[in-house]
């Protein structure tokens, strides 16, 4: 096994505890990923969907506001002078808010109440002056909420490749290093343990052919097996010298 598919570890007991605790952990880690990643796509397709319907219907709207521009036009004639007479302070303001989508935040624009002064009695043409009014609002309502959609897609999507970067990499990378890494010390642990037990049986085999050595000394000495003389017995020596 090559060392770069692997974890450069001394194999022991404690190593091999350790990186299956790890293993379970990074195991854990790639499931949540990976259901985190199915949600965020989830979350992402309906805001695709929602995007294309809000994006048609302010086509529709926005067809709707220029119409009836031309028609207070055509009614009143040029209003724009009046118009910026009559902006002092923003007529529409927004406030900003965040969806949390499996610790993604995700932000979402909402417009708050126009605060714009009533043009319709400055004379004629006043009622096509609302309505131009009117359609342009509901066309910045529809702005806003494109504005919305548009920004919590970037931020979906970003988090997304992100995830599945994280997923790719505990998938292909970390969990396969992991178990090579366990296989590696189960087999060194293994080939200890044979050496352990030829050694063993070494040992064994050099006591086993001394004990049968001293046998062979004893039988040859005159002496039974198992017979240890008595040194305290009275025995007659042999006059070496007559």
């Amino acid at each position: 096994m090559s060392s770069a598919a692997r974890f450069p570890v001394l194999p022991s007991r404690m190593t091999l505890t350790q990186f299956k605790v790890r293993l379970r952990g990074a195991s854990k880690g790639h499931s949540l990923l990976k259901k985190k990643s199915d949600a965020l796509v989830m979350r992402l397709r309906k805001l695709l969907r929602e995007l294309k319907t809000v994006k048609e219907e302010m086509l529709v709207e926005m067809k709707k506001a220029h119409f009836s521009l031309a028609e207070a036009k055509f009614t009143a004639g040029d209003i724009s002078m009046s118009v910026v007479e009559s902006v002092k302070n923003a007529a529409a303001k927004a406030k900003i808010r965040h969806d949390n989508v499996a610790g993604v935040r995700l932000p979402v624009f909402r417009l708050m109440e126009f605060q714009t002064e009533d043009m319709a009695g400055i004379g004629k043409g006043g009622e096509q002056i609302r309505a131009a009014r009117e359609s342009f609002q509901r066309l910045l309502e529809l702005i806003v909420k494109i504005a919305s959609l548009q920004t919590s897609f970037v931020t979906l999507d970003e988090a997304i490749k992100i995830t599945n970067r994280r997923v790719n990499a505990l998938e292909k990378v970390v969990i396969p290093k992991m178990e090579n890494t366990i296989q590696y010390i189960i087999g060194e642990l293994d080939e200890l343990e044979r050496e352990d037990f030829f050694r063993l049986k070494k040992v064994q085999g050099v006591k086993k052919r001394r004990v049968l050595e001293e046998e062979a000394a004893v039988k040859a000495a005159g002496f039974t097996p198992g017979q240890v003389p008595n040194l305290l017995e009275e025995k007659v020596d042999e006059d070496i010298i007559s």
